[in-house]
């Protein structure tokens, strides 16, 4: 499905991450003129009747009243809350397309398949039907429409959903200004869509940082629970029935704290080096950044206003204040946080305290 794009001029990659320009790329993809190839995304689909109830009852959001045409965003997790699978679902009054990561879909249609019963629904790869391509705006593409709706999902993150919460402590959060979609294309459309102005994923993935816009394949580990990343905010309602995972979801955003935290790393340039996921973060002050590390960066990218900047996943208990550096090949990198996650995020019930049995009141 690349094809017509890895055929581009100065194509970098498959799905190409640049076209040559990097930054400018950034510039016409916030113009929302260009499009970009998600080669590397899957698709999964669920027919039948049940399919919205179904769906709704074994993941985070309350999915159950899409209408046609209508966008959601919604976790699978397992059973101690942690993160499987972000799902971005659109309807088309037939069909529930389930849109993930290329090497996601199989995982996530044999669980699907496990979780049928008696159900009416039925289930189905098309990951290799369609391409999927991205895009901030809506640009001139023919969507794909089976079922005569066309196949657009709008990403939630530009607001908080019905249902959620955000923990970011901000006047105006920066995704508000985030307007992402995924098309669906059919094979036959895709020389069209590869003459408009394109963009790589290199391009995409630095605008979705600054919108602190999370994502499973970069932001989330094993141990990863919705909290850390914010994404209470758009993939989870509060107060829905009960779905797998519900039960800590529930007590760490009533009593608790989640254990770690995203934040938005604000990186010195001077030794032009770009951090890389999975590279270690410690307090400025550390002696061994390795041995004291507090955290990791996830995702990074050098943004064609703010400079080079990335995301990282630290210890809830790091002080907000705290500068950071970041260990990169060798070489020390001085880095100031931007909070998303605070350290008091959760424990919105406000429940009093108890006094401990056998404690004199004073």
């Amino acid at each position: 499905m690349s094809d017509f794009f890895e055929a581009l001029p100065g194509a970098v990659g498959s799905p190409p991450q640049h076209y040559g320009n990097p930054l400018g790329e950034q510039k016409i993809l916030v113009d929302g003129s260009a499009v970009v190839d998600l080669g590397h995304r899957g698709i999964v689909t669920v027919s039948g009747s049940d399919r919205l109830t179904w769906l709704d009852s074994l993941t985070s959001q309350s999915i159950a009243g899409l209408q046609p045409g209508d966008s959601g965003e919604t976790l699978q997790l397992d059973i101690n809350g942690r993160l499987e699978y972000a799902i971005r679902v659109v309807d088309d009054g037939d069909t529930a397309w389930l849109l993930v990561d290329a090497d996601e879909a199989a995982g996530l249609l044999a669980w699907l398949s496990k979780m049928r019963f008696m159900l009416r629904v039925e289930l189905a790869d098309r990951s290799a039907d369609f391409a999927t391509i991205g895009s901030l705006g809506t640009p001139a593409i023919e969507a794909a429409a089976p079922n005569g709706v066309p196949l657009v999902w709008h990403d939630p993150w530009s607001s908080v959903v019905r249902g959620g919460h955000q923990y970011a402590q901000v006047a105006e959060h920066p995704g508000a200004e985030w307007s992402y979609s995924e098309t669906l294309v059919a094979p036959s459309a895709l020389a069209a869509a590869s003459a408009l102005p394109v963009a790589g994923t290199l391009a995409l993935d630095a605008l979705r940082i600054a919108a602190w816009r999370p994502r499973l394949a970069t932001e989330a580990d094993e141990k990863t629970i919705p909290h850390e990343l914010d994404w209470l905010r758009s993939a989870v309602h509060l107060t829905k029935g009960c779905y797998r995972g519900q039960e800590t979801v529930a007590k760490v955003h009533n009593l608790g704290h989640p254990p770690r935290r995203l934040v938005m790393l604000h990186i010195d340039g001077s030794d032009g080096v770009l951090p890389a996921p999975g590279d270690p973060v410690a307090v400025h002050d550390a002696s061994d950044i390795a041995d004291a590390a507090i955290g990791t960066v996830t995702s990074s990218a050098l943004h064609y206003e703010l400079g080079p900047i990335a995301l990282a996943v630290i210890k809830r208990g790091t002080e907000h204040d705290a500068e950071l550096a970041i260990l990169s090949d060798g070489i020390r990198i001085a880095a100031a946080q931007e909070v998303i996650v605070p350290r008091d995020a959760g424990a919105e019930a406000n429940v009093p305290r108890l006094p401990r049995l056998g404690a004199v009141r004073r």
